[in-house]
């Protein structure tokens, strides 16, 4: 059976140095058949840098705005559908790393089970761990929004037991945005991701796509990678504008894919806005506590 393609794409904005880290890290992988970096339309010079990686196997384009994360994403699958129209493409934020060649190589054998339409590692971000996550109900949803109580009803209703990683692979709802695999023929049967949303809820946006197929998604514990979590958006956002395009693109989420009420909207905005007063309230006290 012949080996599929496997493209690598790579989404920077405003971070070359991190990008070129990981193109270091990835650059000599024989898994890889074409490395692609889009270059969401950085304000600084950051396409200038990265387009002098280019090379036989290292493509470097830029978008001709900055649509958001999910228009990166469709730009990276358009480029590598068009360069090989059944293949595997991994698409990865640029604060990734890579432990081995032997990762992909085991990711990519992982995910040629027929059932499989989207696959995920094991993400290590500092000292947390991601493997995916169960798609709340939008009553569900309210409660996580709940002020100072959220954190343990997100617990309870996203994660999953220990148990069912106990396998090579487990079937889940969403895997981390970060890094994942997903097929070209998952990308033609499901289209574009939505680029409604700017920022976050682009994992759950496709988990509701895919339900709608054949296909499931899943993460293989055998394969673990490093996430410096949101170094790149640290860089680029402030930690309410983070709120604020987080608390938007959740709201999109619930009421176009997971069908919330108008009274449920209301309710995850109230509480939207309640926690939104309370971070302002955090960063004038730190503020104040600077002068």
């Amino acid at each position: 059976m012949k080996k599929r393609p496997l493209v690598y794409v790579i989404i920077n904005y405003n971070d070359a140095k991190t990008t070129e880290k990981l193109l270091n890290n990835i650059k000599d992988y024989k898994s890889i058949s074409k490395i692609i970096v889009v270059d969401n339309h950085s304000s600084d010079d950051s396409y200038q840098v990265l387009k002098k990686w280019e090379q036989d196997h290292i493509k470097v384009i830029q978008t001709e705005k900055n649509k958001g994360f999910s228009h990166g994403l469709n730009i990276g699958c358009q480029e590598a559908i068009a360069l090989y129209p059944t293949c595997d493409i991994i698409l990865s934020n640029a604060d990734i790393t890579i432990y081995s060649d032997e990762n992909l190589k085991e990711l990519q054998k992982a995910s040629s089970k027929k059932d499989i339409g989207v696959l995920g590692p094991v993400v290590c971000q500092g000292k947390e761990i991601s493997r995916g996550w169960k798609v709340p109900t939008p009553k569900q949803s309210i409660f996580m929004n709940l002020p100072i109580l959220g954190r343990k009803f997100e617990k309870k209703y996203t994660t999953y037991p220990e148990e069912h990683y106990k396998d090579d692979l487990s079937y889940v709802d969403a895997v981390s945005g970060c890094f994942f695999l997903i097929k070209s023929e998952v990308m033609k049967e499901i289209g574009d991701f939505d680029e409604q949303v700017f920022l976050y809820y682009e994992e759950n946006i496709l988990a509701r796509k895919l339900q709608k197929t054949s296909y499931k998604m899943a993460i293989y514990n055998k394969v673990v990678i490093l996430h410096d979590h949101s170094v790149s958006v640290d860089k680029n956002m402030s930690y309410i504008n983070k709120f604020k395009t987080l608390k938007a693109s959740q709201y999109y989420f619930e009421e176009k894919y997971n069908h919330a009420t108008k009274m449920q909207l209301r309710f995850l905005k109230w509480f939207g806005k309640l926690t939104l007063g309370t971070i302002y309230i955090r960063v004038f006290l730190k503020g104040g506590l600077k002068k």
